[in-house]
């Protein structure tokens, strides 16, 4: 079931909004709709390998300042060569 919303867009950003959504022979909606699942779908993905890279780094003991010191060491060593 399809509940409709109300948003407000920049006139900008609408018109590219219609703009693409005139090109490729779709509704404004569809092309909001998409972009929504994009985001979302998106959001999901970074989520899934923040944990991973969290989960990773709980099991090997590694902490953020380790991270940050491997960081400033390897740019340190970068300018040197």
């Amino acid at each position: 079931m399809n509940q409709t919303v109300n948003i407000s867009f920049e006139k900008a950003l609408l018109k590219e909004i219609d703009k693409i959504a005139k090109k490729e022979h779709r509704s404004r909606s569809e092309l909001i709709r998409e972009a929504a699942r994009s985001y979302i779908e998106k959001k999901a993905k970074w989520a899934d390998i923040f944990a991973l890279g969290e989960n990773i780094a709980k099991n090997a003991k590694i902490s953020q300042d380790d991270v940050f010191d491997e960081i400033r060491i390897t740019r340190k060593n970068l300018k040197a060569s």
